[in-house]
């Protein structure tokens, strides 16, 4: 009785989310006359979500399990296509590579017993999992034997770096806290001198020891007060001008004279000068050869599916 009330939950689910019982039981897709049943698909389907960050409990959304699915679908595919590649150079795995992966997988598990029991959730006994992991393996040998690239040459590198140097420098940033008394923009001169004045009688106490940050929190009228006053990092240009020149002719713990600026009254106070900094030219140049490194092997990757595709008849049951 629980079986049957299981399967029709999972039934229940199923049609909630778009999906009918032949999609369950059937052919997902066939590549070259080789199925792709929808229990292979499901079961790639959990490994993939996983590798997205997400569950299939946490989808909501029918169109966003399609899509995720498809998605499944596509990668399922691509793998079938390396593998039929790898079969049609007779490409073999050594087993001892294949072995050694299993072990690997092995230990990320509590137990043997722990082991046995998700290869069985996913459908497996030990055997067949090792048919699919050396399916794996030949796929992923293909695909990097269609993937190699060159190394970027220096003269690219270089003409890189050169461009976009202002990406491997920090400029001189300042942190610092302030207190701000709003004044508004059709304010008279009389209620101006009065924030100004109440500016000054939170500098006195500031003078004789009080807290900047503590003051900042009771009457400080930005949003950083919450934060003691603390703003972001800034550098040259972030601020307006009054602000930044005061700021900027601070050494660290210092506090700054009342400070007007279209906003209102501030007290600034300095708590970190950082000076400007450059990544070292070898290192900045090492990451430009790495992303080159990567977005070309990602571009050969996809024209090697491509081709692969397009030399192919790929017939889709399931969407």
């Amino acid at each position: 009785m629980k079986g049957i009330k299981w399967g029709l939950l999972f039934i229940l689910y199923c049609s909630q989310m778009s999906i009918g019982w032949s999609q369950i039981v059937g052919v997902a897709a066939r590549v070259n006359g080789v199925e792709i049943t929808n229990f292979r698909l499901d079961r790639h389907f959990a490994d993939y979500l996983l590798s997205q960050g997400r569950s299939v409990g946490a989808i909501r959304s029918p169109s966003v399990y399609k899509r995720f699915k498809n998605e499944a679908l596509e990668q399922l595919i691509d793998k079938e296509l390396l593998w039929q590649e790898a079969q049609q150079r007779g490409l073999k795995v050594d087993p001892a590579r294949v072995q050694a992966e299993l072990q690997k997988i092995k230990s990320a598990f509590s137990s043997a017993e722990s082991f046995a029991r998700r290869l069985d959730k996913d459908g497996f006994d030990e055997s067949g999992y090792v048919d699919y992991l050396e399916q794996e393996l030949a796929a992923m040998m293909v695909l990097e034997s269609l993937t190699r690239v060159f190394s970027p040459s220096e003269e690219e590198v270089n003409r890189l770096y050169q461009l976009n140097l202002r990406l491997f420098e920090r400029p001189e940033q300042l942190q610092a806290r302030h207190i701000l008394l709003k004044v508004d923009a059709g304010a008279d001169s009389e209620t101006d001198a009065a924030v100004h004045q109440q500016l000054t009688s939170l500098q006195q106490q500031l003078s004789q020891g009080a807290d900047f940050a503590a003051l900042a929190r009771s009457y400080s009228q930005d949003s950083s007060a919450e934060q003691g006053g603390l703003l972001d990092d800034f550098q040259r240009g972030d601020m307006v001008l009054p602000f930044e020149t005061a700021a900027f002719a601070l050494v660290p713990g210092d506090v700054s004279e009342p400070v007007r600026t279209q906003y209102g009254w501030h007290l600034i106070k300095l708590e970190q000068h950082k000076p400007a900094v450059s990544m070292p030219a070898q290192q900045a140049k090492e990451l430009i050869r790495q992303q080159l490194a990567t977005q070309q092997q990602a571009e050969a990757r996809d024209d090697a599916l491509a081709r692969l595709r397009a030399d192919s008849e790929i017939e889709v049951l399931s969407r």
